[in-house]
């Protein structure tokens, strides 16, 4: 899968909370509805091999998709926990006109110890489920 089909519909380019933050590459903003959750775990697994870290960002209702995928990280031995960091953003609703205060979250997460054998192990069972198919 090409790079430019996995980082469709994912915005790397945010600034932070209107501080005009130099733009990070390794960040993933997590929508609850616009991908399917091991999308962004995927992602995330390549943004760690690339960059050796990752930051996870997400606003309101999406804060529990990016905690479920820190999780699977965590506890299949992929990331380690670096950095929680919670606040609050102004965000113009759209419907009344008006600023709401809306929750966000950012998780940043590092390169297990094991992070490349897993990565290693899963292409070999990746190559191996494609041998597999190539002969029958």
């Amino acid at each position: 899968m090409a790079m430019e089909q996995i980082t469709e519909g994912v915005s790397s380019i945010a600034l932070n909370g209107g501080g005009g933050e130099a733009v990070k590459k390794n960040r993933i903003q997590v929508s609850n509805t616009k991908k399917p959750l091991f999308f962004y775990v995927n992602l995330a697994k390549r943004y760690m091999q690339q960059y050796n870290e990752v930051e996870l960002s997400a606003l309101g209702m999406a804060i529990a998709t990016v905690v479920t995928i820190a999780e699977i990280l965590k506890n299949n031995g992929f990331a380690a926990e670096k950095k929680i960091t919670t606040s609050t953003v102004g965000i113009k609703d759209e419907s009344r006109g008006r600023p709401v205060q809306k929750a966000k979250i950012e998780i940043l997460l590092g390169k297990s110890e094991k992070f490349d054998e897993l990565m290693a192990a899963a292409a070999e069972q990746a190559d191996a489920g494609a041998t597999e198919e190539e002969q029958s």
